[in-house]
């Protein structure tokens, strides 16, 4: 599993999942995701040494917890809508992760603010450990996409995994699966 765009051709991968723009101009995607909320959160803790950022010029004075895909790549920047206008920032923090859940783990445990996907951090807000903030200048993710080479014989296993995502969905319109490897 990585977290950034591969050459799924040149790794002897059939697929991979992504951003759309992961991947190459020659390949088939497949949305595999809808779109996904982004959500600013912060400990209780946190906000108690540092009052919640009111603006997005607030951010500077906070300590916002970095991710960065690998250790040589640039701290990924952190956008916002406003006015219909995209704005892109990026801020100062004392914590760089490469992994969600550990992003979501250090603002859990006050050491920031984190910048990340609503469905990680919904556990936690339900539960009190993290707070949001600025939710009106959240801006939403395109979601997630499967794609693979456009070449004639698509393998069996990966046809049948095509097929199954984008099989209808159930009644309620949702598809749930449940990460075995996350607690919350």
């Amino acid at each position: 599993m990585e977290s950034r765009p591969i050459d799924i051709v040149a790794s002897s991968f059939d697929a991979g999942i992504g951003r759309k723009e992961w991947a190459a101009a020659d390949m088939i995607a497949v949305r595999v995701m809808g779109p996904m909320k982004v959500a600013v959160v912060g400990a209780p803790s946190y906000f108690e040494r540092q009052r919640p950022p009111r603006t997005l010029e607030d951010l500077a004075s906070h300590s916002c917890i970095q991710y960065r895909f690998a250790p040589n790549e640039a701290v990924l920047p952190w956008s916002f809508e406003r006015n219909g206008k995209t704005k892109r920032m990026t801020l100062a923090g004392a914590v760089t992760v490469n992994d969600p859940f550990l992003a979501i783990r250090a603002a859990v445990d006050g050491l920031g603010i984190v910048y990340t996907v609503e469905a990680l951090a919904e556990p936690f807000l339900q539960t009190g450990q993290l707070v949001r903030v600025l939710e009106r200048s959240s801006p939403c993710l395109e979601g997630l996409f499967l794609y693979y080479p456009g070449r004639r014989q698509v393998p069996a296993a990966l046809r049948a995994f095509i097929d199954m995502v984008r099989a209808p969905k159930s009644a309620q319109g949702i598809r749930s699966v449940k990460n075995p490897f996350f607690k919350a």
